[in-house]
């Protein structure tokens, strides 16, 4: 939610992660326990959760993703308002069509790096 763009606090090794996603892979342990599915909303942090609005808890109401519509369309780059509009219209239109849709789009969204901090 908070991200600073060239952060002097990452490593060199730490913004190759970001970038290539691989940041995201100690996730596959909580899909695997189920605490997480492959598509939701991202899971926030309790800190981020406190200064949500009203008409943002809803994205609470699904378990959280590893990848999402924000994940695809933009992420680092897309704003918070947007992206809980995202996770919202994710919430409303959930299908397996669109979860396959998005997992489809994750690939090329890694690939390319685009809005990875």
């Amino acid at each position: 939610m908070f991200k600073i763009r060239d952060d002097p606090r990452i490593t060199r090794m730490g913004k190759f992660l970001r970038k290539t996603s691989l940041d995201e892979l100690p996730q596959l342990f909580n899909v695997l326990k189920g605490e997480m599915s492959l598509v939701g909303p991202r899971p926030p942090i309790p800190a981020e959760v406190e200064h949500y609005d009203w008409w943002q808890q809803r994205r609470l109401s699904m378990r959280p993703g590893l990848t999402c519509l924000w994940q695809v369309g933009g992420r680092s780059d897309t704003p918070f308002r947007e992206w809980v509009n995202l996770d919202l219209k994710y919430i409303d239109n959930w299908s397996l069509k669109l979860d396959l849709a998005i997992m489809l789009r994750t690939i090329p969204a890694v690939i390319r790096g685009n809005g990875a901090a």
